[in-house]
This record gives C-alpha cells, structure tokens and sequence, in this order.
C-alpha cells in the first residue's frame, strides 16, 4: 500500500476533538503519518490542533511530486506562472481576518499586527508576481569576431522551504513567490510551534488552477522532517529561516550532496544615538523596533549605543514607554502593544540573559522579570542600563522585550562597537548630521542600516545579512535571482 493516501477534505475532527490537519503533496491532502504535533496557544495553552509528524517516506513522496512537476512548470511562461500566484494573493485576501485570527492564536502575535502580516503576504506574492515580464538576463561582449553571448537566467530545480515561527506565514510567501515565479517547485515545511497558518495556506492552494506538484507541505519537527528535507537527493535548494547552530547544521547536511544553501539566520541589530539626534523619534522607533513581536524579530534593535549627552534623556523617554507597554494575551484582550514569547525555552532563554546581565553587574530599570499572568509564556518589556561591550547581553541574540544601552563617546566608538559582532544583518542610527549618517553607512558591516526610522524592510529591498547573520537574501530582484541560476550560451556565426 502506498505510503499516501488521498482524500477529499482538506481536514477531519480527531479523537481527541482536535483539528488533525494533513499533508499537501502532489496537489492533494494525504494520510501519511500515525503521530501527530500538538499546537498550542502561547499566551493561554489552549489546544488549537494537530498537524503531521512526516517521516522520511512522506518527505520522498512531497520531494519527488515536487521533482516530477518542475520540468513542465519550468516550460510555462513566466506570465502564466504569475497568474496562479495571484490566483493565491487573491484567495488570502479573501479569508483575511481568518488567517490573521489563527496567526494571533498559534503564534502570539498581536491583531495588528497579524493583519499586517497578512495583507504584506498577498502584497508580496503580487510583488513577486509583477516580475514574470522582468526577468532578464544579459548580452555580453565577445572576444570574437561574429559571435555573440547570452547570459540567461534558469530556475534552479526543486526548492525545500523551511520556515521560522515568528512571521510563520509571511515567510510561506518569501520563498514560494521567487521560487514559483521564476520556474521552481517547492516543499514547505513549516515550523512546529506555528504550522496550522501554512496548511490553511495549502487550503487556499488547492482552491487555484495551480498544478499538481508545484507546490506541496509537509508538517514536523525540524530534526526529523527537516532533517530528511535537506538530505535529499533532488533538492537543488534549500532556503531556511532561523537560529544560527540550525542554519550551520543545514550547511553541513546539505554540504553533503552539494546542494546550495540560502540562510537567514540571527540578528545582534545595535541602534546607535547621536548627541544631536531628534530625541523624541529616537525612542519611539528604538521603542518600536524592541516590542514589535514581543522582541521576537531578527531585525530589529537589540542593543543601543548612545552619546553620553544624551543617555540620561534617552533613558528617560524609553522608560516611559516600557513602562507603558501593554502586553497579555492578544486572542481575548484588545489594544496591546505585545504578546506572550513562543514557548517555555523562549521565556528561559530571556530570563536569564537578563540575570546574567545583572550578574554581570548591569541595572535593570524597568521589568527584569516574568510577568504575573496566570498562563502562557509572558516576559515583562525590559531596559538595561550600564551595559558593557564584553557583557552577553550586548553580544547575544536575546530575541524577547529586552533592550540594553551603553554610553559611547563619540559616533567613532559606537560603530566600533557595533561592528564587533558574530552578527550583521541590520543596523540603524539616528541623527540630524547628513555627513554622520553617511559614515555611518560607510563604515557599519551590516546588510541594512536605517536612518531616523524603526528596522522593518520593504519588499523591493534587499534583506541581507553578513559574517553569522546568514548567506544570500531576500527580496527585491536580487531576492528573486536568488532562485536563479545562470546560463551562458555562446553563438558563432559563420
């Protein structure tokens, strides 16, 4: 009997009185696992559904569908590929507060901002979309008399998606639209803390013209069902999205058939205050860019160097607006500014960097502690003032609502400071000196630097990292040609 069984319903009701959700391969929801994930609920614990464990055969059924499919999707033309990717945007509109309803339940996500990561979605995929009639690729000049050579763009092959959990469903849209619009199949596998977002995407798939194979999911844990991913034999590319020691094990896992490798990995992001910086604006974006997804963001700031002038002030706004912060459980409570941390290891993980950076002999002066609630995984928003260079906490990806500050002498010192790190993703300075802004992107190693604003990329950008922050990037047309790789042919005429 085939390991996949097909089926007409996208899901059933469980013994359990859980929603089992199930596999997409091949452009239909399949049986293929006996153990399932539990889902829960991150502020409260309330069960929400159950998703696929896949093994290994499951994973070889998804890779092979995706496998088969791609010589034909690669043969379409580009146009028409896009059409099927905005038969998809359309139908995530369409189902809009839904998909944000279970974002803010799986993930912990404020309303506001679920509803923002959904509509970016559709937006993104459109975005992705425009680019089937802008796909170039170039003449190039001859040594030779009469002769002439192209350079063509081709789609890789087959493409393992692996997804974080804290834009769970945004990050669907990040690697399928370049993929699938450049001529690429894929095989999403969604994190385990937040999977029950991307089989409801699947749902929206089957209900497009979108041929069989091109797109297909499976569920499970990263050291198994990613594990088999990518170690297989036919994918040609693996984009993941996540920590550092799991982007390093995918290298070496995927090192082993040569298999190219597209990592987004952790962020260290220093915000550095000038003296003469609009103070007003400077907390509030430095503020913005701390609490946005409970600090769960790999982008945003996590440490502050700011000018002894202006420590003492800076530190005074920011408390303000810590100490403000409402936070709680976005499914039942409206008007929040954050919501719970994904699990148990996240909330030990904050907690004791924030001891250690007291141990360490810096001052918490706002929060520093769990949150009195009666469930779910709450931090308090914390700020941390006398924080040196050499302290965990200025080093250490902390990924929760926490942000230190250090008192630097000169914009000098701060970018020194800056760029002695594992990490370089993104960067951010604020001040009213064109030519210290100007330095200041001269001189910081990172992907991204932002000036007088919050850290949040746009689409037509390119979100890159360097050093530990990751290999190659996302969006824009260097994101997209990311999924490409080249082909010179070269014509001799006679």
């Amino acid at each position: 009997m085939s390991v996949l069984s097909e089926t007409r319903a996208p899901v059933e009701v469980s013994k359990v009185g859980l929603r089992d959700y199930r596999n997409f391969i091949d452009g239909t929801f399949v049986e293929g696992s006996s153990r399932y994930i539990e889902v829960t609920n991150p502020a409260n614990g309330a069960s929400l559904g159950r998703v696929p464990e896949s093994g290994p055969d499951v994973v070889d059924a998804a890779v092979r569908a995706a496998h088969k499919a791609q010589p034909t999707w690669e043969k379409l033309p580009a146009v028409q590929r896009a059409g099927y990717l905005r038969q998809i945007s359309a139908n995530i509109r369409g189902r809009r507060l839904e998909l944000s309803d279970i974002i803010v339940r799986e993930q912990g996500k404020v309303r506001g901002l679920a509803q923002v990561e959904v509509d970016f979605t559709a937006d993104y995929i459109d975005y992705m979309a425009e680019w089937a009639r802008r796909l170039e690729g170039e003449v190039l000049t001859s040594d030779r008399p009469n002769e002439t050579m192209l350079l063509l763009r081709k789609p890789i092959g087959t493409v393992a998606g692996i997804l974080p959990w804290n834009f769970p469903f945004f990050l669907i849209a990040r690697k399928l639209a370049p993929a699938l619009v450049t001529g690429n199949t894929i095989v999403i596998k969604p994190s385990e803390e937040t999977p029950i977002n991307a089989f409801m995407f699947a749902e929206l798939v089957a209900e497009t013209d979108l041929p069989a194979g091109v797109f297909n999911l499976v569920g499970g844990r990263g050291a198994t069902t990613g594990e088999a991913l990518v170690a297989h034999t036919e994918i040609d590319l693996v984009t993941f999205t996540g920590s550092i020691a799991t982007g390093a094990h995918i290298m070496q896992t995927a090192g082993k058939n040569l298999t190219r490798v597209n990592l987004e990995l952790g962020g260290k992001a220093p915000a550095i205050v000038l003296a003469d910086a609009d103070l007003d604006l400077a907390a509030k974006a430095i503020y913005d860019s701390r609490v946005i997804n409970t600090g769960q963001v790999c982008n945003c700031a996590e440490r502050v160097y700011v000018e002894h002038r202006l420590h003492d002030a800076l530190v005074e706004k920011l408390q303000a607006l810590f100490r403000a912060t409402r936070y709680g459980d976005p499914s039942v409570e409206e008007d929040l500014h954050m919501g719970p941390l994904i699990n148990q290891a996240g909330l030990d993980k904050v907690g004791r960097a924030v001891e250690q950076a007291r141990s360490d002999g810096a001052t918490v002066v706002t929060g520093g502690k769990i949150a009195d609630r009666p469930s779910g995984f709450h931090y308090e928003p914390t700020l941390i003032v006398g924080a040196r260079a050499e302290m965990d906490i200025m080093r250490r990806e902390t990924f929760g609502p926490v942000l230190p500050i250090q008192a630097v002498g000169s914009l000098d010192e701060a970018i020194d400071l800056a760029n002695d790190s594992d990490y370089g993703l993104t960067s951010s300075i604020y001040t009213n000196n064109i030519n210290f802004a100007l330095r200041a992107c001269r001189d910081l190693k990172f992907g991204e630097t932002y000036i007088n604003r919050e850290n949040f990329e746009a689409m037509q950008g390119f979100h890159a990292g360097r050093r530990k922050s990751g290999i190659g990037g996302a969006d824009g047309k260097h994101g997209l040609y990311e999924f490409t790789e080249t082909h010179v042919i070269y014509i001799q005429a006679r």
